[in-house]
């Protein structure tokens, strides 16, 4: 490839930059950014790209374009640069969820113009440029979304430059990723955010200090409640149905947990506790994550 634009540099943005640069993929970088700030720091990490402005004149040149910002900027983004499109440009997004996006695109996107989703399963609770690393995608999924009317071309270019960067690549349509992610991602998410309100909220009402003592599961659980918030919003209010149904699942089981511990019923709450350390050594077997104190992070 020889052009590429990366439409907002965050956490994201910023380590595709990063590992498309050392792994050489394309002869120039582009960055669009609308944060003031965020330009600051690209500028002052002399990161390897040119911040531009002038859509209407890099755009026709472009090979891909990879959106990196929240799902709510979609369609003001493409408002903004569908007259300057050409069908020979790839374009992609790495978006947490799929339906209502790619709904959205079908409406918005001027005819003939194809758009290939991607959602690298790739992250951290930090953002901005500064946090951004070059081998963040490296032996993490990719999954990359194939409709009726994808572009077997564009999805094939895309598989290959995932896995140039170091991502492994799956393909499903966005209803099976929606749904899938509902559980994997998306209700994880949701309910370290909750417990954390619930220990604040807690600490409140009792007036006991709470958080000094968070060593351990209040810990970890911060550090996904830490996650960006207009990024989360965006997910929840896009994947509302399935998240609603994985929040029933969910509270369904806590009931059934709530009934054993009332109950003292030993041999159920033991099967369920056995269970679920099952599901840790699959991960780990999947090479998901790793075996060691603390899920391998030192600090």
């Amino acid at each position: 490839m020889k052009n590429i634009l990366i439409i907002g540099c965050g956490l994201i943005g910023s380590s595709l930059l990063r590992a498309i640069f050392e792994k050489k993929i394309a002869k120039k970088i582009f960055v669009y950014e609308k944060s003031k700030l965020n330009i600051l720091k690209i500028k002052k990490l002399k990161l390897p790209c040119e911040i531009t402005n002038d859509l209407k004149q890099i755009i026709p040149n472009l090979d891909l374009i990879i959106f990196c910002t929240p799902l709510g900027e979609y369609e003001k983004i493409i408002l903004k640069i569908n007259k300057y499109l050409l069908p020979k440009t790839i374009i992609t997004d790495v978006g947490s969820s799929k339906v209502k996006s790619m709904d959205l695109i079908k409406k918005k996107l001027k005819n003939g113009i194809f758009w290939t989703s991607s959602h690298p399963i790739a992250g951290s609770e930090v953002s901005g440029p500064e946090n951004g690393v070059k081998n963040l995608f490296l032996n993490k999924w990719c999954i990359l979304i194939k409709e009726k009317n994808t572009n077997r071309k564009h999805l094939l270019i895309l598989t290959k430059f995932w896995k140039k960067i170091g991502s492994k690549v799956a393909i499903m349509d966005s209803k099976r990723h929606d749904t899938v992610f509902s559980i994997t991602s998306h209700l994880p998410h949701l309910i370290a955010y909750n417990l954390v309100k619930t220990a604040t909220d807690f600490e409140k009402q009792q007036r006991y200090e709470l958080i000094k003592f968070s060593a351990g599961g209040l810990r970890d659980f911060s550090r996904i409640a830490a996650s960006n918030e207009i990024m989360w919003r965006d997910i929840f209010f896009n994947n509302q149905k399935n998240i609603s149904k994985a929040i029933d699942l969910f509270i369904k089981n806590l009931q059934a947990f709530k009934k054993d511990i009332q109950s003292r019923n030993n041999k159920s709450i033991i099967k369920k506790l056995t269970d679920t350390k099952k599901v840790r050594k699959r991960i780990i077997k999947l090479k998901q994550d790793i075996n060691k104190p603390d899920f391998g992070r030192k600090n």
